[in-house]
């Protein structure tokens, strides 16, 4: 089976943006012009997340991704926000192909059950933000990254695949933007615990910990973001959009990334997969 390289966009508002540990948004641009960059270069799918979706009670993304759905023709899972069959509906019917449920999931677990039967197993992706205590154990954390939840993660991931999770996306916060590796270990244990694919998220600094998590951590697909958003802002002009109030735009205008972040293209990742004897889609 291929492995899947998946970009993450993170959406607050009209724009993309990127933080460190779910928090501390940064504006990198406008979501459509990197989704439409990312498709024509090899991503095998996209993920849209709304990265305040849950502190304010809803989805935005509808348009983004009507868009979106008009100027590409890869799966599009889009999360943040969705509360109801109603709600997963909506975005579905915008052009979503997949949805992401997290704080919905955990507060009412039969949500993925009722979602999975009424749109297909298949379609349901169960988010799973989790933080790794000094103890050793996960905790899953819901409201991108920003709610306790003292449900420990790798229960909570096996029993959204019993109730009908068709895969999981497993963030580390700990290691989310940070530019220092996926936690293999968190990625290991929950796929080992599932018969359903699990994405890893949260951590790529370069193109050899996208190697490392499939291999050692047994991830049936990667989600990246900053390595991905980082090397197009550095090949691509930027001058054309205008965000003066938009927030936080320094890192932006200064146009550096963190200094233990590689920017990597599309290509870079999917060319040190196969030469590691990983399958994946070349472009």
């Amino acid at each position: 089976m291929n492995i899947r390289v998946i970009p993450r966009l993170d959406i607050k508002g009209p724009n993309l943006v990127k933080g460190i540990h779910l928090e501390g948004f940064r504006v990198l641009g406008k979501p459509d012009r990197f989704a439409r960059y990312y498709y024509e270069n090899g991503a095998d799918e996209l993920f849209y997340m709304d990265a305040v979706a849950s502190l304010y009670g809803r989805n935005s993304l509808v348009e983004i991704i009507r868009r979106t759905a008009h100027d590409v023709c890869i799966p599009l899972t889009v999360g943040g926000g969705l509360r109801s069959v109603d709600d997963i509906r909506e975005v579905l019917r915008a052009g979503a192909d997949k949805v992401a449920i997290n704080t919905a999931a955990i507060a009412r677990p039969e949500l993925i059950r009722e979602a999975s039967r009424m749109f297909g197993s298949s379609t349901i992706v169960v988010s799973i933000e989790a933080i790794r205590h000094a103890d050793g154990s996960y905790e899953a954390f819901t409201d991108c990254g920003r709610e306790s939840t003292g449900v420990d993660a790798l229960q909570w991931a096996m029993r959204a695949a019993e109730l009908g999770a068709g895969e999981l996306a497993v963030t580390s916060i700990n290691r989310e933007g940070t530019g220092k590796g996926f936690d293999l270990e968190l990625t290991r244990r929950i796929s080992e615990s599932v018969s359903i694919p699990v994405i890893a998220c949260g951590g790529a600094g370069c193109v050899a910990d996208v190697g490392e998590v499939v291999l050692e951590g047994k991830a049936d697909a990667v989600s990246i973001a900053s390595c991905l958003h980082y090397d197009f802002i550095q090949s691509h002009e930027m001058i054309d959009d205008d965000f003066s109030a938009e927030g936080n735009t320094e890192f932006l205008r200064r146009g550096t990334s963190s200094s233990k972040i590689s920017p990597s293209s599309l290509a870079a990742i999917k060319e040190h997969l196969s030469e590691n004897g990983i399958a994946c889609r070349m472009n």
